[in-house]
């Protein structure tokens, strides 16, 4: 009995756990999701954004005397404004033809701004300290962190933010129209550039929560956005391009199985398990598990 309770207990730890990755994936993913929907871009250098909302994470917390919620809203805004500049120097220049272009585009982009980061800070990674310092938190039998319960909260936050913006604004409605049917929005005044301007932005602000968040439980280091960008690839392709709940829902679950396998096998399973299910999806629903069509909202 004793061993049967070890078990549940150490099973509910790692569901936990997964459950915190899980909605940090999610929001990757989603911003991943909501500019290939708008502006039919895979945007490679997404990644980088997450990496630099970490480093923006890194360098506030300090000078806001280690305030958690304040620096994650500085990194995110900063995120964003660096979203704002990207669309208007490079995506606003690319077309849904430019498939080809786009990919050489946004690498080029994703290689400027690692190895920029590298230059700047070094590639040796670096902790981030946050006024709960290392503090654990006990829900019933489940042991954890302050900070990863703080970063789950943050998270639902902004999934409940970006559903509110994408179904109750006429900000949202503008995205969501231009994503389903491009030639109708523009028929009815639409102007498909601010649109686009404003899904890269707010995608790139969902990358900086997601790093600032990222930054006090994990090393923060110039490549941390390539592994993240690569699972998010997967997770949007098993949720259905341009589909954002299915990311999201793709993006929780797989978060858990993803730390029940870490806990009774290697890491190399535990970093598998995502593409080989991106892989099964691929060959049974070639379009997502929740997508019959490209959508947003």
């Amino acid at each position: 009995m004793l061993a049967a309770g070890m078990d549940a207990t150490f099973l509910a730890q790692l569901l936990f756990n997964g459950l915190v990755i899980g909605l940090l994936y999610g929001l990757i993913a989603v911003g991943l999701a909501l500019v290939y929907g708008v502006l039919r871009i895979v945007n490679f250098a997404h990644g980088e954004l997450i990496m630099l909302g970490a480093y923006a994470m890194a360098l506030v917390t300090p000078v806001l005397g280690l305030l958690y919620l304040p620096s994650v809203a500085a990194a995110a805004l900063l995120a964003a404004a660096i979203g704002f500049v990207l669309f208007e120097l490079l995506f606003a220049r690319l077309r849904e033809t430019d498939f080809e272009r786009s990919i050489l585009v946004t690498t080029g982009l994703s290689i400027i701004l690692l190895h920029g980061v590298q230059w700047l800070f070094s590639p040796s990674g670096r902790m981030v300290d946050t006024e709960f310092g290392f503090a654990g938190v006990e829900i019933g039998d489940i042991r954890t962190t302050a900070t990863r319960l703080a970063a789950g909260g943050i998270a639902i936050l902004a999934f409940a933010a970006l559903w509110l913006i994408l179904m109750r604004t006429q900000f949202g409605r503008a995205m969501r129209a231009i994503a389903q049917n491009r030639d109708a929005a523009l028929m009815v005044g639409i102007p498909p550039r601010r649109v686009a301007r404003n899904a890269l932005v707010l995608a790139a602000a969902l990358c900086g929560i997601a790093g600032a968040a990222l930054a006090p439980v994990y090393l923060v280091q110039p490549i941390m956005g390539q592994p993240l960008l690569f699972k998010a690839f997967a997770l949007v392709i098993i949720g259905g391009l341009g589909h954002l709940q299915g990311a999201a829902i793709a993006a929780v679950v797989l978060g858990m199985i993803e730390s029940v396998v870490g806990g009774f096998l290697t890491i190399v399973w535990q970093e598998a398990v995502v593409f080989v299910a991106m892989i099964a999806v691929l060959l049974l629903r070639p379009q997502g598990l929740f997508a019959a069509r490209i959508r947003v909202g």
